[in-house]
């Protein structure tokens, strides 16, 4: 029982407090595209947009950082928005026949960095209403509500229906005036007999209001009618008798004529004048894209200029025969005329024009394209119509994201080289006008750091984000398929010929298209995939790995390159026979010079060799070395030479699988029931297996019932052992470079260490010549030096149950990480302590362990599978600092498992810190997809467009801080509490920022008194209450040390023999 002396019960109230100075959860914003959009709105007064979801979110977007978030309690689809201008009010209608009424209302003030914020605005519903069946009616869809028109005074609500009535809801009470509702009986009195013929009108398919003259509407039947109405009077002005099945309406502003569109994919000109009633013919009719069949052009506006022409705009229309599958909008001005050619469905749109009563002309300036995949701006003032690029709501998944990667505190040369490499990018490609939706005002701190997030995607492109603030803005975009040859030349990139004023002349067909936007989620080989990205910040160097085991070190440059890339086959089966790769092939390199733009310029292709999808890969700058892993092995390159100087491979005997490759088609089925079966006789045999009673046995029963009596070891699961038969078992998980103690306790010097989903470890100790020297290469200096990297087998460890091993991580004497690459030798961080003894912290699938080093003896462990019943998936250091205390900071251990939830431990003790319920556990690609940061923040993907980023830390928050001037008074709604209610996130799990851990606070006093937990890890209080079983920890077999003499091999044998007298295992536990 003398393992249980240093366990405390209770929990510390002041490590409770500090706890929560230092952690809280809070998802704080969404970055990227809304994931299916269903409706479109625009505020002109207040210069703000709103889009509505099928999952019932509403998203209100003003100037870069201006946001609000809205939820609706159902997640029903949002059909139509509108605003009540100038108000900071929103109607939304659901596709429950539902309409809902929002307001942005201030919230209390907040201290936001130090400051006092006040001001801070938030979207809320404040009311909802359902229009009631008509009497006698048994069917509700006679009221189902199909158009909702705002009138300009912003008092009354029209609401159209699908039995043709038109009723008036009373704002913002939302109450209905039955003394106004007009039903189809009333309009079918004042049509001529001819026109009637015994046939209902049908829905109600558009309301506009009279520019001129408040109180007259235009109502639009389905069937083609169309009424002037009078709400004053009461009845029918002029009735309009369409014959062709009607889409929609819009007026010309001085409110003379109207424009319909209709299902034919023709659009007519109505002229409005009190000569005669009934109109039955317009002034004119046209079918742009005729004379065949075409659809129905679903939305027309009309609006007029001073210079010339009238501009017109319609979605849809299209010939159904050749260019029926083709989602349009189409421009025309005079002479100009333009076919918007997308490649995703197009929601709605509007236009940014003039509504001040005064002006005679609309003067449209820009055109907002809602796409079911993105959001378009077309520039109308500038000639050409050239579309604008947008600071926020880019679709990240323009190609289907494949991972990503984040770099904090970028250094502020490299960010002005990359905003100037993405800015020649774009070039002449986009209109260089600023962004027209830009309401409210972003109060929020300007961020004290720029961040990168890199996401690499399907068709072989890496993108580089601005992540510093709410607004995800898209920086600069590498691609990586000119460095081979595929089927589609990338030397004709599609947006390059955007850039060539020559190309954009019309060709000689009709309809005119014109390719804009930037989702395309086809890829023109799958092979060119990225999987793995790293980025040195301080040697501007990169490194992206892909799908066909191709390898790209890249280096920054300001100017547009020439040049052959120099190419390496690494073969990581080294020969091994029996294993024949039936999987895809390499991607042929491209053998003449090819032309790279300004930015990330390719130095070195590695191809590794069977060519399959690289699963790990890890970068030191300052030693020129990247690693690299697959399903096969791992290899070392040295990038500066052009030198391979390991290739290990890892492929256990029964590791067939990892010859068939992931777009292999020639799975063997037979195999597969073979293994199962296989499993199924061995879990058969091993259950009729009986214990044999031994003295030994009795001893431990007994040992075990005392324990459960005293009731202070935690119940922990019983853990299977995993075959090393498993298909995949050699796949590298992980890899990292460390500078510390391999051979012995004295000298440190450079190590490589790689884990694999078997539960093995290898470590290499590295001879790196002019380590320390400061050299700095650039690419072509390969002849510089004739000294060679080498790599020497240290140490190689199996893991028990042989679960994969998800991270490796090196601590320096004091427990602290070690520091990244240049940052100890340019005096950017602290030193790492190498006085005292290093650690490694190997986080495998179910459990995290702390050995020390040379020795590789266990110190700390944390069972997580065997204490909460799940697995590891996702391990990160990070550094936390206090909100409460400036210099105050702790490096703490951040999980995600398998059932999204977050586990903090401090390290190097593993205790058990707090506990947050982040992702979905059904969410398996937002687990796998997510990213920390090294400050307490993260990213995961929640939909294919939409990254939730969440922060862990108390002090470190990226979240909206929003005003608004409107032109009502701001009503301040406090929580019933008194703290600040921050909006809900669209996908309903959003957080209180002092959300606590459920969990395990066990904590000794002695974590207390260093604020970065210094303690060396050789100290008895660094793991004083953990439990650590030594049962089976370590014996020569399980560590296998490659480097020591034979006396200190004996030496080392003779030590751990009387530190393990009594242990009987061979594996670490």
């Amino acid at each position: 029982m003398m393992k249980f002396r240093f366990r405390r019960q209770g929990t510390d109230p002041q490590r409770e407090k500090i706890k929560q100075e230092l952690f809280a959860f809070n998802k704080t914003v969404e970055h990227g595209f809304p994931h299916q959009p269903s409706a479109l709105a625009f505020d002109p007064k207040l210069e703000l947009m709103a889009i509505g979801t099928k999952s019932g979110a509403i998203k209100v977007y003003g100037s870069p950082g201006v946001e609000f978030t809205g939820l609706h309690r159902d997640t029903t689809a949002v059909t139509q928005i509108h605003f009540l201008p100038g108000q900071g009010r929103l109607l939304s209608l659901l596709d429950d026949n539902t309409i809902h009424l929002w307001e942005l209302v201030a919230g209390p003030p907040r201290e936001v960095g130090g400051v006092k914020r006040e001001g801070v605005v938030y979207l809320e519903e404040v009311d909802s209403y359902s229009l009631p069946g008509r009497p006698g009616i048994e069917s509700c869809s006679a009221t189902r509500v199909t158009v909702l028109l705002l009138l300009r005074s912003s008092d009354l609500l029209c609401i159209g229906t699908e039995g043709g009535g038109v009723y008036f809801l009373e704002l913002p009470r939302l109450s209905l005036k039955d003394n106004q509702t007009l039903l189809q009986d009333q309009v079918m009195q004042s049509l001529p007999d001819d026109y009637r013929c015994g046939k209902s009108l049908g829905p109600v398919e558009s309301l506009q209001e009279h520019p001129q003259q408040s109180g007259k509407l235009l109502i639009g039947y389905s069937r083609g009618l169309v009424v002037l109405w009078d709400l004053t009077t009461r009845r029918a002005e002029q009735l309009f008798l369409g014959k062709q099945q009607l889409e929609s309406l819009v007026w010309e502003r001085s409110g003379n004529l109207f424009v319909s569109s209709h299902n034919d994919g023709g659009y007519s000109v109505w002229a409005v004048s009190k000569s005669n009633t009934y109109n039955h013919q317009p002034v004119s009719s046209s079918i742009p894209y005729g004379p065949f069949p075409c659809k129905a052009i679903n939305k027309v506006l009309w609006r007029t200029t001073q210079m010339g022409s009238p501009v017109l705009l319609y979605s849809g229309g299209m010939p159904r025969a050749s260019y029926g599958d083709r989602h349009c909008l189409t421009i025309q001005q005079d002479k100009d005329h333009v076919t918007l050619d997308f490649t995703s469905r197009v929601i709605d749109f509007f236009t940014v024009h003039s509504v001040e009563q005064e002006k005679e002309f609309d003067e449209p300036s820009a055109v907002v394209v809602l796409l079911e995949e993105e959001l378009v701006v077309i520039d109308l003032q500038t000639p050409g119509w050239p579309s604008l690029p947008t600071p926020y709501l880019a679709p990240l998944h323009s190609s289907a994201i494949t991972c990503s990667f984040h770099v904090s505190s970028v250094p502020p040369k490299l960010w002005e080289r990359l905003v100037n490499a993405g800015k020649a990018q774009r070039g002449r490609q986009h209109a260089h006008r600023s962004w027209p939706i830009c309401g409210g005002k972003n109060i929020a701190p300007p961020p004290k750091h720029q961040e990168l997030l890199l996401t690499g995607h399907e068709d072989g492109t890496v993108r580089f984000w601005d992540a510093s603030g709410v607004a995800l803005t898209p920086l600069y975009k590498l691609g990586t398929a000119n460095v081979f040859h595929t089927d589609c030349d990338p030397s004709d990139d599609p947006q390059d010929s955007s850039d060539d004023p020559d190309a954009q002349q019309e060709e000689e067909e009709w309809p005119p298209f014109r390719k804009v936007g930037c989702f395309d989620p086809y890829s023109d080989d799958p092979r060119l995939g990225i999987q793995k990205i790293s980025l040195c910040k301080y040697s501007n160097k990169l490194v992206v790995s892909g799908t066909a085991g191709q390898v790209i070190v890249l280096g920054l440059s300001d100017e547009r390159s020439d040049h052959v890339v120099d190419v390496s086959v690494v073969d990581l089966l080294q020969d091994r026979e029996g294993f024949t790769w039936k999987g895809h092939d390499r991607l042929e390199p491209r053998l003449k010079p090819a032309s790279f733009p300004p930015g990330f310029q390719p130095l070195v292709l590695v191809q590794c060799m069977p060519p399959a999808s690289v699963t790990a890969v890890a970068l030191h700058a300052e030693w020129n070395l990247i690693s690299f892993g697959t399903s096969h092995g791992f290899g070392l390159f040295d990038y500066h030479r052009r030198n391979a100087v390991l290739a290990r491979c890892t492929l256990h005997p029964n590791d067939s699988l990892a010859m068939e490759g992931p777009l292999s088609r020639v799975k063997s089925l037979k195999k597969s029931l073979r293994q199962s079966f296989r499993r199924i006789r061995k879990s058969r045999v091993s259950g009729k297996k009986r214990p044999i009673t031994t003295p030994t046995s009795k001893v431990q029963e007994a040992n075990a019932a005392l324990a459960e009596q005293e009731d202070v070891a935690p119940i922990q699961r019983r853990i299977e052992p995993r075959s090393a038969d498993d298909s995949l078992s050699g796949v590298v998980r992980c890899l990292c470079f460390a500078d510390t103690f391999l051979r012995d306790g004295t000298h440190h010097g450079p190590t490589l260490w790689a884990g694999t989903n078997s539960g093995s470890v290898y470590a290499y100790a590295l001879e790196v010549p002019g380590v320390g020297s400061g050299r700095v290469c650039e690419r072509g200096g390969a002849g510089e030096s004739s000294a060679c990297v080498e790599a020497v087998l240290g140490k190689e460890i199996q893991l028990m149950h042989r679960a994969p091993v998800v991270s490796i991580s090196v601590l320096d004497g004091r427990g602290k990480p070690l520091p990244d690459p240049y940052e100890a030798s340019q005096d950017l961080a602290s030193a790492p302590d190498v006085t005292n003894a290093h650690s490694v912290l190997i986080a495998s699938e179910e459990q995290l362990k702390v050995f020390s080093l040379p020795k590789v003896s266990a110190k700390t462990k944390f069972k997580l599978t065997a204490h909460e019943g799940c697995r590891v998936r996702k391990v990160a250091l990070v550094m936390f600092g206090s909100a409460a205390q400036e210099d105050y900071c702790e490096h703490t251990l951040v999980c995600l498992t398998n059932l999204g939830d977050m586990h903090l431990f401090n390290i190097p003790a593993l205790r058990p810190q707090v506990r947050y319920d982040c992702v979905r556990k059904e969410d398996i690609s937002g687990i796998a997809s997510c990213v920390f940061t090294k400050n307490g923040q993260g990213f995961y993907l929640i939909s294919p467009s939409e990254y939730e980023r969440f922060s862990l830390s108390a002090k470190i928050l990226t979240e909206p801080l929003c005003s608004v001037q409107l032109d009502r008074p701001l009503e301040h709604t406090p929580a019933s509490d008194g703290t600040t209610t921050p909006p809900p996130q669209a996908n309903g799990t959003h957080k209180n920022p002092m959300g606590q851990a459920e969990g395990q606070t066990d904590e000794s006093p002695s974590s207390l008194s260093s604020p970065i937990l210094d303690t060396p890890l050789d100290s008895p209080l660094s793991g004083a209450d953990i439990t650590l079983d030594s049962t089976g920890e370590i014996t020569v077999e399980d560590v296998r040390d490659f480097l020591t003499t034979v006396d200190e091999a004996e030496n080392n044998l003779k030590n751990i023999k009387e530190e393990e007298g009594h242990s009987t295992g061979i594996l670490i536990n």
